[in-house]
């Protein structure tokens, strides 16, 4: 391709929908790739939008609010309560978050990369994007195969990268100090769910809640996450689970087990005594699945010299929930205005687009490393230590504090009568309490972020110091 871009939005998922119509709203010349075809933009895999579906109204409300996208029906297919976390005894709840939606996803996603096109940009769908052209370590645009395999290069003033978790531009950036260019397995789950139309076998809101997303904290059933509960429209549920390697090694050597995460969805759905007589929703090809998600904070900084990520390419999801499309929306947003802006300036350079990492910190990212602190605390218990530590270590409030990334005043005098039913107990307790001093000064440490890249290393070192420490202290311990 010879024609000139400014902006080249690679991957038409959330993300990368939302950044390609925010810069094209702005006036910049935008070309929004996608290997995939038009009617299944922004697909994961064969399997489809592998997806929980669930996102808070706040993310909803942020994006008509920031680029003027309203969602109704039928993409916002159920509305929800809530976010209920259940301990592995089903004894105790919390309700985490506020109100919020079950997606259609196949439905959002036409209806994003739609959106995209009538706000100015280019779809070019068929297009598989293979890694970014660079020029003196500066990124000008990307490479890839189109649906004939042919090779193809383009180039832009400045590439968003919206391919997710195994994004190809992101790992073959040069080696830098910015942006790291794998994951650890450490942190990534691996998720699976199923779309099924299912008779109901009775009425139990602590197994099926048509009014509430659903959460089973249960370290047999999903050793290292959560198995997930979440209703749909016309009598069906998106259910699943998402486990962390270490832990499901850990737990099947204990148990003399051999289970898969495969093997895991089908035991959870077998448990739940209300989801009988299933039957897969092949409605769009979408209704079963995986998926890695990451579990951790956003990549320390989201820009490289004439580059941008955003949504799971970045690391967004939440790292306790996993729940990646509001951060996804919240970061595509956010990226294509500043992007626009770049433009508008003539300055690509990472000063300019260093407002992003401030942005995308202020709206949500600024919380996150302390929710991965309390996931690796979290990954250190057994069902007994959870059971106790949601009946007597936290009350509802507290627990809500902690699900937005709030620090709630829990001390060992406010506590102590709870607390005394042995040793193992007590110490569970102390950890906690240096989890949430933990928490504090990584929230601290995000209200000090860097002001320009020239002051990004010491702050970044600490900030790994800190949480080098809590992943040496909490060791994945299931069973």
């Amino acid at each position: 391709m010879d024609q000139q871009y400014d902006i080249i939005v690679a991957g038409s998922g959330i993300s990368g929908c939302l950044a390609a119509a925010g810069a094209a709203m702005g006036g910049a010349k935008v070309l929004l790739l996608d290997r995939n075809d038009y009617s299944q933009a922004g697909k994961k895999t064969n399997w489809g939008w592998v997806c929980g579906d669930a996102v808070a109204k706040t993310h909803i409300d942020f994006i008509n609010k920031e680029i003027g996208l309203k969602l109704t029906e039928p993409v916002l297919d159920v509305a929800v309560e809530g976010v209920q976390v259940l301990s592995p005894d089903l004894t105790r709840k919390f309700q985490f978050e506020g109100a919020g939606f079950s997606l259609d996803r196949p439905k959002l996603a036409k209806v994003l990369v739609d959106f995209a096109v009538k706000s100015g940009a280019e779809y070019l769908p068929h297009h598989e994007v293979e890694g970014p052209i660079l020029e003196n370590e500066v990124v000008v645009g990307v490479y890839g195969r189109d649906e004939k395999g042919a090779q193809y290069k383009v180039k832009a003033r400045l590439v968003i990268d919206g391919l997710g978790v195994a994004s190809t531009i992101r790992r073959k950036l040069p080696h830098n100090k910015y942006i790291e260019n794998m994951v650890s397995t450490d942190d990534i789950e691996s998720t699976g769910r199923y779309i099924y139309n299912f008779d109901p076998a009775g009425e139990d809101v602590k197994y099926y809640d048509k009014k509430n997303a659903l959460i089973h904290l249960n370290q047999q059933l999903a050793p290292g996450g959560y198995g997930w509960v979440f209703p749909k429209s016309s009598g069906r549920v998106n259910i699943g689970i998402g486990v962390e390697k270490k832990s499901l090694e850990v737990r099947n050597a204990k148990l003399n087990k051999k289970d898969t995460l495969h093997m895991l969805i089908d035991q959870y759905v077998e448990w739940n005594p209300l989801i009988k007589n299933v039957r897969i929703d092949e409605t769009d090809a979408n209704g079963k699945g995986y998926w890695s998600v990451t579990v951790r904070r956003q990549f320390d900084s989201l820009v490289f010299p004439g580059y941008m990520g955003t949504g799971d390419s970045m690391a967004m999801p939440n790292p306790i929930s996993a729940g990646g499309i509001g951060p996804a929306m919240t970061s595509g947003a956010i990226a294509g205005k500043i992007a626009a802006d770049a433009i508008s300036a003539n300055d690509t350079s990472m000063e300019f687009l260093w407002k992003y990492n401030f942005r995308y910190n202020e709206v949500y990212g600024n919380k996150t490393a302390g929710l991965e602190v309390f996931r690796i605390y979290l990954q250190s218990l057994n069902n007994d230590l959870i059971n106790y530590g949601m009946t007597k270590f936290l009350t509802e409030e507290e627990a809500v504090e902690i699900s937005y990334g709030n620090i709630p005043k829990i001390t060992i005098a406010s506590t102590f009568n709870k607390v005394l039913s042995g040793i193992s107990n007590i110490n569970a307790f102390k950890n906690l309490l240096f989890t949430v001093k933990r928490m504090k000064e990584m929230n601290e440490l995000y209200t000090r972020y860097p002001s320009s890249p020239a002051s990004f290393d010491a702050w970044k070192k600490t900030v790994n110091e800190n949480m080098h420490e809590v992943k040496e202290k909490f060791k994945p311990n299931p069973i």
